[in-house]
């Protein structure tokens, strides 16, 4: 069975596009630690990070680099945070989080964001790349 994140490379479900390329997608997390929280998946469903072949796992880090630069120009904080952990879904991701504080990457506090809000902030890291 399909991932929410393969519906979401299929065009079934829709995202906040950060950026993407033909193997990688960065889309803004719908349940956010902080404004900006994006993650950076894999088209290729796998579900594992660790079980990428070693090319896709580089070309995601890459990938998930360029991202971060960007979020980090287009989003006030201290820095941009990476986290994998991978439980929720089936399927390989990266979180980049922008981080003002430690609470911010410890996935107990969630911001709240309209729809214009999501678009805005997408819109405002994708000018970035």
């Amino acid at each position: 069975m399909a991932s929410i994140f393969t519906k979401i490379i299929s065009g079934e479900i829709p995202c906040y596009k950060v950026a993407e390329t033909e193997d990688y997608l960065a889309f803004l997390d719908i349940n956010p630690n902080a404004k900006g929280h994006t993650l950076c998946i894999p088209k290729k469903e796998v579900d594992k990070l660790f079980d990428l072949d070693e090319t896709a796992y580089h070309g995601l880090l890459e990938f998930s680099r360029r991202v971060a630069i960007a979020i980090e120009k287009a989003i006030p904080c201290k820095r941009v945070g990476m986290t994998v952990i991978g439980l929720e879904v089936p399927h390989a991701h990266v979180h980049l989080i922008p981080l003002n504080s430690m609470e911010d990457a410890r996935f107990i506090s969630k911001t709240q964001l309209s729809e214009d809000e999501f678009h805005a902030i997408a819109n405002r890291i994708a000018s970035h790349l």
